[in-house]
Formats: C-alpha cells, structure tokens, sequence
C-alpha cells in the first residue's frame, strides 16, 4: 500500500523486526491488491502488485541484516503462491484472506501444510478460529529453512477454555446481552446466508435482506435492491430470532443508500457482480424488485442476460430508483459506476435495523430471481 493522504504519512509500516531468542525476524505486513474494491479507504490510498511491494521489503530487511523473513499476508492462498515464486528471500507466508485450509491429515484440505513454493512455507488454518495453526522451522545459520513441519489443531471441546478470557468475555458482553437476546421474529425454516452459497448464487438471506431494503424505501420512487453477498455473515436458524442473530448476519453497521442510475449501469453493476465468481468474492449481487441470469462458463463481463425489472425487460436508457447500502453505493466491491449515481442518499438507517423490523412485521419474501445457466 502507498498513500497519497497527507494524514497517513509515515504512519502505516510496512515492516517490521522483531527479536527472539537473539534472532532478528523480519515481518510483512500484505494486503489484498484490491483493498480500494474491498473497503473504503478513501481516493487517495493506492494499494500496488503483492509481488513488487513484498520483493521491495525483503531487499530492505536483508540489507539491514535480516535473514528470517515472514510475511503475514491477508491476499488469499493462490496470491501467497505466486509471491513466493516471484519473490526470494521469504521464509514463511502466513495467509488468510482465502480461508483455506491447509493441511496433511484432512481429506478437505486444498494443498499441504506447509505448501512448499522454492524455499518458501505457505501456512493457512481455514477460518472461524476452528483450527490453530501450528508450524515449527529450523533455520541453518545463514537464515535458510532446513525443515518446516506442521498441522492445523482443531480447536473443539478437548481444548480447554482460559478461564481468564471465559470472564472478560462475560464481563464485556453483559451490557450487550439485553439488546442481544431480544426476540425479534420466529423463522419457520433456516434462512441460508452460507457464503459459498451468497456468494455464488440466489441464497435466502440475500433475499431475505434484499426484499427488506426495497420494502423500506418503495414508497420513494425506488425500484430494485442490491446487495452485496459479501456483506452477508451468517445464516439464521429456524425458531427465534434474536436481535444478535441479525447483527451476526448484518455486523458492519451499513446504512441504506438510495440513488438513481439507468438501466445500462444497473447491467454493467451485475457485470461487476459476477465478475469474480471463480475466487468466491463477495461482490456477487443478491436482488429484489429484479431478475437475471449468469452464465459463469462466459468471459467476465459478458455474464448476465435476461435482466428484467418488475416483469418487463431492462431499458438500458432508463432511470430506475435503487437501493443499496452505503458501501456499494460508494463504490465497494467493485460497484465504483455507483459513485457518481444521481440523487445519492447514503445517510438512511442501519441495515441490520431494517432487516429486524421486516423479520419482525412477517415481511414475505420469495426466491427464483437468480438464475444460473
């Protein structure tokens, strides 16, 4: 990352040096390319190629006597990869971002752990804090790796809780738990907000939340709602529904938008949408007021047909009323043809609140919008 913002001026390393037994380590600290797509980080940050921005510090940390290099990186498993082949000098990636699992023992796993790129360790432990990853390197005097050996460990019930944490955790959460615990609504069935599922296709909670942004707003003029699968955490169970159920689904605290765009940029928004559905991105597009087709065997950005809005098809000159949330309208997850929408209201009330009050008045919502060829 680089940036052009005055007020982040030699305040974010890039690096870092740490001291263990004696031994200098150095730490990279990488972030996913698209980060400006993924967040909101305002116009002036710039977050340049994983391969030059990795390879600059390790000349930087080798020429300051650093020899055991580990990056901590956040860009995906198939990224870690391409920079340790690109990239020499590192040591040890330790990845998110992919949530994949890693490993020598699961039948699940996507590769091993650790994954052997030249002399570099690849280590990732899935997600959701079911594993800790375990690795152990013996380095030669020279800082290169003689043997690097590890496993993920599953964290479930033969691990004992830190009695410490279990009452801090009491403790910070109490205040918390009368809004939490309150019952909003009851769900007849689960409501699946799976994110390989939202992510990839018509899921119900995307229906669910898509259906209770337009049904807040449909007295404004506003015609379809969109949004993002990727904003999406969680599914709801059947039986009650609780206000901390919602806000597991719903935790970013986003607000309604409401803009106007015509119907050629609604098409290229669901190009946008669907332009990543080999890497799971979040970016997939959950709709009401709205139907479409994706074939994902096409080139991105030519996917999508079929397009109709209330029954009839789109007219790409048109001016249709939309809804988002404030973080698609201001250009996340790649909706940047949102930025310069007409009539522009980013400021309406959380989404989570919205999609409680739906739950709660028994607002039906149906499927059948997304159609996958």
């Amino acid at each position: 990352m680089c940036s052009g913002e005055p007020l982040l001026a030699d305040k974010l390393a890039k690096s870092a040096v740490i001291e263990r037994g004696g031994e200098k380590i150095g730490l990279i600290g990488l972030t996913p390319q698209d980060t400006d797509e993924l967040a909101s980080p305002g116009d002036n940050i710039t977050f340049s190629a994983p391969e030059e921005a990795v390879a600059a510090e390790v000349a930087k940390l080798e020429a300051a006597g650093v020899n055991k290099i580990i990056v901590l990186s956040h860009s995906g498993y198939s990224v870690d990869q391409r920079v340790a082949a690109a990239v020499s000098g590192i040591d040890v990636i330790v990845g998110g971002h992919s949530n994949s699992l890693l490993s020598n023992t699961n039948e699940r796993a996507v590769g091993a752990y650790p994954t052997m790129v030249g002399d570099t360790a690849i280590v990732q432990a899935y997600a959701y804090g079911k594993f800790l990853g375990e690795l152990n390197v013996t380095f030669n005097d020279a800082g290169e790796i003689v043997t690097a050996t590890g496993e993920p460990i599953v964290i479930d019930g033969s691990v004992a809780e830190d009695a410490d944490t279990v009452a801090r955790i009491a403790e910070a959460a109490a205040p918390l738990d009368e809004i939490r615990n309150k019952v909003v609504a009851e769900a007849a069935t689960e409501i699946g907000g799976d994110r390989s599922v939202c992510r990839a296709m018509e899921c119900s909670m995307g229906s669910l939340i898509a259906d209770a942004m337009l049904d807040r707003v449909k007295d404004q003029g506003i015609e379809i709602a969109i949004q993002n699968g990727g904003g999406i955490r969680a599914s709801i169970d059947a039986g009650p529904i609780t206000t901390g159920n919602v806000l597991t689904v719903l935790p970013f605290q986003n607000t309604l938008s409401t803009f106007q765009v015509d119907g050629k940029t609604l098409v290229a928004a669901l190009e946008n949408g669907v332009s990543q559905l080999e890497e799971g991105a979040g970016r997939f597009p959950q709709v009401a007021g709205m139907t479409y087709a994706i074939d994902p065997a096409a080139a991105a950005g030519a996917r999508i047909s079929d397009v109709m809005v209330g029954g009839a098809p789109i007219d790409m000159a048109k001016v249709y009323g939309v809804v988002s949330n404030n973080y698609v309208r201001n250009g996340g997850d790649g909706y940047k043809m949102f930025k310069g929408a007409a009539n522009a209201y980013d400021f309406g009330p959380d989404l989570a609140d919205v999609t409680a009050e739906f739950l709660a008045a028994k607002g039906p919502f149906t499927d059948g919008r997304i159609t996958v060829k």
